[in-house]
């Protein structure tokens, strides 16, 4: 979809950059990449002291769903500092800077209950990550009773205010605000 751009770490650009997606292409780019990927990174901070958190995590839209322990440290700073901020990005297995891809967001996590919205994505999880019906009893219905029962966790939502996009095939350093 994207010609690469071949420049150097150091700004040394060999061709001329392409021209900069437009808006719906950089959405569509940004909704590709949280659905590709399985882990975020999810950080927060109370006063002098950050901490970051990867976490798996499914997705409606740029909705972003995860199960965690409502003891956690990110659970407690996110619910109490009412922020937290996300990242989520791919890195080739070559190790290229060229190919690095990433989405930076800051939002709000909040915890969900039973409802409409949770029981869609819990089916979108358990698609994303069909190993988890390994921990269960065959036949035992999945739901998030079920999930607190068996882990002591919570399912929870970030919901992203602000998100920008990288991504380093269109040029070195690239980033972009995700009309969202």
């Amino acid at each position: 979809m994207l010609e690469k751009m071949n420049s150097t770490p150091r700004g040394k650009n060999i061709d001329a950059p392409r021209k900069e997606p437009g808006d719906q292409e950089i959405k569509k780019l940004a909704q590709e990449l949280i659905e590709g990927q399985n882990t975020m990174t999810i950080a927060t901070a109370l006063g002098n002291s950050p901490w970051a958190a990867p976490l798996y995590y499914t997705n409606l839209g740029f909705r972003l769903y995860f199960f965690s322990d409502p003891t956690s440290r990110h659970i407690q700073e996110a619910v109490k500092s009412e922020q937290a901020a996300a990242a989520i990005f791919f890195q080739p297995p070559t190790g290229s800077w060229k190919e690095i891809r990433g989405i930076q967001m800051s939002g709000k996590v909040k915890r969900l209950g039973p409802g409409l919205e949770s029981l869609k994505a819990l089916r979108a999880y358990l698609k994303k990550f069909p190993f988890t019906a390994d921990f269960f009893e065959p036949g035992q219905d999945l739901n998030l009773a079920s999930f607190f029962k068996r882990f002591s966790v919570r399912f929870y939502r970030f919901e992203p205010e602000v998100l920008y996009y990288r991504d380093n095939r269109i040029g070195f350093s690239f980033r972009k605000k995700v009309l969202i």
